[in-house]
């Protein structure tokens, strides 16, 4: 007889999230003319020299290295916003700020490619680590007031890395759980079975006196 196997719940590894990350629109400043680049994701120019054009991240960075652009980090990496995010997710123990759902692979790319176009980078570092450490604090929270009673779990605004972390523990949790309840009934249902098996029981030696 064949075995069911388990559901596959594996994480995707930080190097194929970034790779999704990439396709996010990211603002630059080209230093150079190019003609209009028809790619499969879209159009994206014609770039002039210092007129600010979006494209993808994976694009912004490939000019960077080749010195052709400036790349605009995003308003949500300012650090006024980044310290009222913080604020406001260390003043909230179950709610979590809005952030774009790659924040962690976005501002892990642009700190590699893109440090000298980041004014404050060590601050703004700090503060997105520091952001990342509390929402993981708080997802870890969340998940110990599990329990069999669990059918579904919403965690609002969790960006992607923090999903892929959260979600082989509550599938495989919440499996559990369901594996569990399932037998319970059997266990409950045996002493109501009980009675009946006696009476047939009693039927039975009635019916053989009898003959």
């Amino acid at each position: 007889m064949a075995v069911q196997s388990e559901p596959d719940y594996s994480l995707f590894t930080a190097q194929e999230i970034e790779f999704v990350a990439e396709d996010e629109l990211i603002e630059i400043v080209p230093n150079m003319r190019m003609d209009p680049l028809n790619l499969i994701c879209g159009d994206f120019g014609p770039f002039l020299p210092q007129i600010a054009a979006q494209v993808p991240l994976w694009l912004a960075v490939a000019l960077k290295k080749r010195g052709k652009c400036t790349i605009r980090p995003p308003e949500w990496m300012s650090l006024e916003k980044l310290t009222r995010v913080l604020e406001a997710e260390r003043d909230s123990e179950r709610e979590f700020q809005s952030l774009p759902f790659h924040y962690v692979e976005i501002s892990r790319l642009l700190f590699d490619h893109a440090r000298d176009d980041i004014p404050d980078i060590y601050m703004v570092r700090s503060l997105i680590e520091d952001i990342r450490d509390v929402r993981f604090h708080k997802v870890q929270s969340s998940l110990e007031s599990f329990d069999g009673r669990t059918s579904a779990v919403q965690i609002k605004s969790l960006s992607a890395m923090e999903v892929n972390i959260v979600r082989p523990f509550v599938a495989r949790a919440l499996q559990s759980f369901h594996k569990l309840d399932g037998l319970l009934p059997e266990t409950d249902s045996m002493p109501n079975n009980q009675p009946q098996e006696a009476d047939k029981a009693a039927k039975a030696r009635r019916v053989l006196r009898g003959r």
